[in-house]
């Protein structure tokens, strides 16, 4: 969900011997929205969306427009509702097998051509389902479960077929290289819709978009859907455990569309919209990295007055939030793999922007 603007984040670890000081980050610079949005009628920033946010736009576009209809009072249909949530979980998909692959797959020269196919079918069926609000074709979501197999995900729980690259690749970042402190994990969910979007609108400067809700800074994206789901004991939460959920979640998702993505079966309260009284609405979105919002304030022509939004990797790379509770205070188990242990950590939250990780030693203050 990078915003085209974005410079990228910035994470600054400090080492002090065989242990992770602190963790600083540094996020990206925010597009000026309010700026670039208020004084506009809705129609014409619909599709705008893509070239603001270069990842997961069908989730931008179907919140933006979920909360202005809120905002106007307007119903949906059934049928359109139905078309939303798929065109959403098609994305999410696309995105969370995008992910994997870049960050598990990039040097694995050998599945290069079961991922080409797999990605070609995951466009086409991506495309099928942007295409109209009819069914989703249904010879588009059976190549996608075979692509998969064809790498080593055929388990209905998502574990990796032995001796696969996926699941060396977990074996791998299952090594107790990094011993974290004992953390209490919160986790975003669409119980806490209301709380965020009122923080969203208030007229007080000083409430951060991401405030700790009274629990801390939650974590978003598919191991916290994982944990609320299954009501799971957080346990171990390594990247192996997350990318653990991201395979199940994508098995999941392939499942649901291939049995004809009927709405009522829909989980995670994947598109949900709130009317906020005269003129004012807003929409949370359940995308591949987390739960996103969408608030907007029209005025009395109709127009943009103000437009919030809060994206999934507010929350999951917040100064207090769930990757710098991961990463401080663990004590380093093996100094040689620790940094990349320390970057596989911070790719398992999968960011929606680039980022550049630093190492601060005694030595360089």
């Amino acid at each position: 969900m990078s915003h085209a603007v974005s410079n990228g984040i910035e994470v600054t670890v400090s080492l002090a011997g065989d242990k992770i000081a602190t963790v600083e980050i540094l996020p990206p610079v925010r597009p000026p929205l309010a700026r670039l949005f208020a004084g506009r009628p809705a129609s014409s920033l619909l599709n705008a969306l893509p070239r603001l946010f270069s990842l997961c736009a069908a989730a931008h576009q179907v919140a933006f427009q979920s909360a202005i209809e809120a905002a106007r009072g307007v119903g949906i249909s059934l049928a359109t509702r139905q078309h939303r949530t798929t065109r959403v979980v098609a994305e999410r998909l696309a995105e969370l097998l995008r992910g994997l692959f870049v960050a598990h797959f990039a040097k694995d020269a050998t599945s290069a051509g079961a991922i080409r196919v797999l990605m070609q079918d995951v466009s086409a069926l991506v495309g099928s389902v942007e295409a109209g609000c009819g069914p989703v074709p249904r010879e588009a979501t059976a190549r996608v479960p075979a692509a998969l197999t064809a790498l080593g995900i055929s388990n209905e729980g998502g574990a990796p077929t032995s001796g696969s690259p996926l699941a060396l690749r977990i074996a791998a970042l299952d090594e107790a290289v990094l011993k974290p402190v004992p953390m209490q994990h919160s986790f975003l969910s669409a119980a806490d819709d209301h709380d965020i979007i009122e923080r969203l609108l208030s007229n007080d400067v000083r409430v951060c978009h991401c405030s700790d809700l009274g629990r801390g800074i939650p974590e978003t994206g598919p191991w916290a859907r994982q944990m609320l789901r299954g009501r799971l004991s957080p346990g171990r939460s390594a990247p192996a455990e997350r990318l653990k959920a991201r395979i199940a979640e994508i098995v999941g998702l392939c499942a649901w569309l291939k049995a004809g993505a009927h709405i009522e079966t829909a989980k995670d309260g994947i598109a949900e919209s709130y009317g906020l009284g005269p003129r004012r609405g807003a929409a949370a979105i359940e995308c591949a990295r987390g739960r996103l919002y969408h608030a907007v304030e029209l005025d009395r022509h109709g127009q943009i007055s103000r437009f919030e939004c809060l994206t999934p990797t507010e929350w999951n790379f917040h100064a207090r939030g769930p990757l710098v509770r991961s990463l401080q205070g663990a004590v380093l188990m093996a100094r040689p793999q620790a940094r990349a242990a320390i970057r596989a950590m911070i790719e398992s939250f999968d960011p929606c922007a680039a980022f550049t990780l630093n190492f601060r030693e005694p030595c360089d203050a």
